[in-house]
């Protein structure tokens, strides 16, 4: 099944086509209003957080409005300029078209949300989960990839190549953006090069990163002016890629 279809599974027609603004522009399909939900006020996107019952779900709170604004910015999406904190264990997740999750301490999931997490990557729903700790032998790392392996076996979870579609789906990196917690040598003091990843189908379902992009991305909006470079570009991607794939 297709993100596309999941979206039409979950009340969403799509139709219409909404073009980014940037400068490595593609269509867009936009989900059609729907009763209920942000997509009932006209959005394109939403940015969903994932509340979770074991761990510290509500980290890097200033991140969705960097991002949001960033695609405020660089392309034409009707974007909802609030956050959205949903449940794991709730099935209005299943509707998202795209959900964040993240923490620093060990996580567990219950039945409920184990069963929500499989059901939405596996019928074409994406999932962006972003280490906070930034070290790949912390307890958010240990834990979440634990779970991830007793769902869906221990060898769903890979690594991504560089040239992986993610990395030009708006902006062209080639390869995952480093943050400055790596290159200042917090944490593990290492630079991770890579980011991991299911996918079913030829299909992207979860993005998972070490690099901690959520704290990275996590100051006053307003500060972003001063940036030699818009470090939240990469998120951009991100989005763009969960909605077009």
């Amino acid at each position: 099944m297709t993100r596309a279809e999941f979206l039409r599974l979950m009340g969403g027609a799509l139709a219409g086509a909404v073009l980014p603004a940037g400068p490595f522009a593609g269509s867009l399909a936009a989900a059609q209003p729907r009763p209920g939900g942000a997509a009932s006020r006209g959005y394109d996107f939403w940015f969903t957080r994932l509340r979770y019952n074991s761990g510290d779900w509500n980290v890097d709170q200033r991140m969705p409005a960097n991002l949001i604004t960033s695609l405020i910015d660089y392309t034409t999406l009707r974007v909802d300029p609030e956050e959205h904190v949903v449940d794991l264990g709730d099935p209005k997740m299943l509707s998202a078209p795209f959900c964040y999750l993240a923490g620093h301490k060990a996580v567990e999931f219950s039945a409920p949300e184990r069963r929500n997490l499989e059901r939405y990557i596996r019928n074409g729903g994406f999932l962006f989960v972003d280490d906070c700790n930034h070290d790949i032998d912390g307890l958010f790392a240990k834990s979440f990839e634990a779970q991830i392996a007793s769902i869906f076996g221990p060898d769903a979870l890979k690594k991504l190549p560089n040239t992986h579609p993610l990395y030009t789906s708006f902006f062209k990196f080639t390869g995952p953006p480093a943050t400055t917690f790596e290159l200042n040598g917090w944490g593990d003091d290492l630079v991770h090069d890579y980011l991991k990843g299911i996918t079913i189908n030829g299909r992207l379902g979860l993005l998972y990163s070490n690099k901690d992009y959520g704290c990275e991305w996590d100051y006053d909006w307003r500060n972003k002016r001063f940036l030699a470079e818009d470090n939240t570009r990469f998120g951009v991607n991100i989005v763009i890629y969960a909605l077009t794939n």
